[in-house]
């Protein structure tokens, strides 16, 4: 009985063809999801999205493989009904803005394409050049992490930690020394244990104090803007860095002290005075964080319109946080249908370095506010 084998020799990239396209596609959504990311960043759907690890993005600048038919550059062929001369006009393409304003408009528009990413993928993208500004050794560095690391190869230890490439490893030199170069049986002077030790990872202390005005002035859109801007805040945090704190102050004519949920839930009328969350902010710094063990920031979002008989007070204030601050930030919100502001003009008068002031008048400018808050390269503050 004779065994008949064939020998044949395939393109095995060939199976592979769906994957390595799925894979250019993901890419592509990568690529275009980071021209978009100032319209991303403030999509509802993704703040509201309360923890769901995969989420839909609308984009705009994916386009699909299609035909296109160019109209005006290239010859076409065809026929007529014989009665036509040379240089008659048989059709001509309209000129976009030539319609007379009146109707409905006939030019297309752009269409959205909606990507599922996991808001993980999503969060590395977006907090890619983003850091702390101004991050120094403080004199108590907390310690963030423990682990085990290997450190050395010995021939003795727990069975749990046997080096299997290694002791296969002295098993074949073993034999080869022999003259008979081959994996045989596992003696035990063969036998590698990795041995490890306790490594620890400190890093610089750090709080941040965010502080929103839930003021009756502040209508859905000034405060749909600025716990956009905290959602990311905290997420971007609590992605790049294990030993922040987080404290949440909200105010109208009074400032308190919230829990997260409160901060994101819960909104105010009445009056503005924003001295009182400066204020709340340096009283909490004074008893609980010490400057000289902890790097301090602190954020803080309005509409700007404040009790005009307060601003000085601000003024003084804000002054005194940027002495203990590595940074101090202020966004003010523009509404859309009235504004008003004595906050900003009033915040020219501060002059440090440290203290930085960004203007948000739509949804768009949430994402160029974080990077200026929290670029650490030419566009952010440097230590």
């Amino acid at each position: 009985m004779s065994n008949n084998y064939t020998i044949s020799r395939n393109d095995w990239s060939l199976h592979r063809k769906g994957e390595i396209d799925r894979q250019r596609h993901r890419e592509k959504v990568k690529e275009a999801i980071k021209k978009n990311l100032a319209d991303i960043v403030s999509e509802e759907s993704i703040i509201m999205s309360d923890g769901q690890k995969i989420i839909k993005v609308p984009i705009k600048s994916l386009d699909e493989f299609n035909f296109r038919f160019d109209q005006g550059k290239n010859k076409h062929s065809g026929q007529g009904k014989g009665k036509t001369q040379v240089g008659d006009v048989l059709h001509s393409e309209p000129q976009p803005g030539s319609g007379k304003g009146k109707g409905a408009g006939e030019e297309p528009g752009v269409d959205y394409y909606e990507a599922d990413i996991s808001m993980e993928e999503l969060a590395e993208l977006i907090f890619e050049d983003l850091g702390l500004p101004n991050l120094e050794q403080k004199k108590k560095p907390e310690l963030a992490s423990e682990s085990p690391e290997f450190k050395d190869v010995r021939k003795k230890g727990i069975i749990s930690n046997i080096d299997r490439k290694r002791t296969i490893y002295e098993s074949i030199k073993r034999t080869a020394l022999k003259g008979e170069p081959y994996l045989g049986k596992i003696t035990k002077d063969d036998l590698r244990f990795k041995t490890w030790d306790i490594s620890y990872k400190y890093e610089s202390n750090a709080v941040v104090l965010a502080m929103m005005d839930t003021s009756g002035s502040m209508g859905p859109f000034e405060k749909y803007i600025a716990r956009s801007f905290f959602f990311w805040m905290v997420r971007f945090l609590r992605t790049k860095y294990k030993n922040v704190k987080i404290v949440f102050l909200a105010h109208h004519v009074e400032a308190k002290e919230t829990t997260e949920e409160e901060f994101f839930t819960k909104g105010a009328s009445g009056g503005t005075r924003c001295s009182s969350v400066y204020k709340l902010a340096l009283d909490i710094i004074e008893k609980h964080y010490n400057p000289q063990d902890y790097n301090i920031y602190a954020f803080h979002f309005s509409d700007g319109d404040n009790l005009a008989s307060d601003n000085e007070q601000c003024v003084t204030l804000i002054n005194e946080l940027v002495g203990v601050c590595n940074l101090v930030g202020y966004g003010e919100i523009e509404g859309p249908y009235y504004y008003t502001s004595t906050l900003r003009s009033a915040y020219k008068k501060v002059s440090d370095a440290r203290f930085t002031v960004v203007t948000i008048k739509d949804k768009t400018g949430v994402y160029p506010a974080l990077k200026k808050f929290f670029s650490q390269g030419p566009e952010g503050i440097k230590a």
